[in-house]
């Protein structure tokens, strides 16, 4: 069961909003929703859960309960992470909703492990399996899946999403490589979002004892992704998450304004609308 430190104010402000382009909401974490001029609404990564205290502890309010999403066309999954693909904070949209839930299999894997259609009433007809090279369309949005160096991951993927206002990139927990040089060179990127975060002691998931754990670009990878993908726009994700794990954006700035991307850097905090 999640439950919100916010009310329903964020859900009902993307219900309510009528952007001219698309508008993209930051959720905290590695989670956005898109909300296109017409009406089509889809999620990426949201987490709505508290982590795993004392091994992980969320350091960030609950923005919203699943059940108060009014409206959503998809929910899209990055990778199989449980703070990317969790059934308490994602089966209820789909189950409100009747979106679709889009992902690489790995990730479809873990919704069928937890058992999403007996727990929460989720159709078998909602789950769509996508991989690499794949593209698909969901009202005005077309839809690239792409691949993704992630290597504490099993099946990472990105998304590439292009409207008539612009096209936003969303690279899940991805770091530097071969893959972020593809994306640049085939697409015209205006917005990226890419996880950062500091490296720390987190306790392991078996033994819990402390284990040095890096899972996020530091602040020259980041950099470095940003500029192999040609970003006009950086956002950075992920710092406000992990108690040990957390990073200042700010720091960003003297990393990449000496590099021709990313033109600008903007920092958004949970709850922070922008616009493409």
């Amino acid at each position: 069961m999640v439950h919100s430190d916010w009310g329903d104010w964020l859900p009902a402000a993307v219900a309510d909003a009528d952007p001219d382009g698309l508008a993209i909401w930051y959720l905290g974490c590695n989670g956005f929703v898109l909300k296109a001029h017409d009406g089509t609404t889809v999620f990426v990564d949201p987490y709505l859960g508290t982590g795993d205290p004392p091994r992980t502890v969320r350091m960030i309010p609950v923005p919203f309960d699943p059940t108060d999403v009014r409206e959503a066309d998809a929910v899209l999954a990055t990778h199989e992470h449980s703070d990317h693909v969790h059934g308490p904070s994602q089966a209820p949209i789909l189950a409100e909703t009747g979106a679709d839930y889009v992902g690489p299999d790995d990730s479809l894997a873990v919704a069928d492990e937890e058992g999403w259609t007996d727990e929460w009433g989720v159709d078998d007809a909602q789950f769509h399996e996508v991989s690499e090279g794949d593209t698909f369309e969901v009202g005005s949005l077309t839809i690239h899946v792409e691949a993704a160096n992630d290597p504490d991951a099993t099946h990472p993927v990105s998304y590439v999403f292009e409207h008539d206002a612009g096209t936003f990139f969303h690279g899940g927990d991805a770091r530097p490589g071969e893959p972020f040089e593809t994306v640049g060179d085939n697409y015209d990127l205006d917005l990226g979002v890419l996880a950062f975060g500091s490296d720390g002691h987190i306790l392991d998931k078996q033994t819990r004892e402390p284990k040095y754990t890096k899972w996020y670009s530091d602040e020259n990878e980041i950099s470095e992704a940003a500029r192999q993908l040609e970003l006009d726009r950086l956002l950075p994700t992920h710092w406000d998450m992990w108690k040990g794990l957390t990073a200042d954006p700010t720091a960003l700035h003297d990393h990449v304004r000496s590099h021709e991307y990313p033109r600008r850097l903007e920092i958004a905090e949970i709850g922070d609308r922008v616009d493409l």
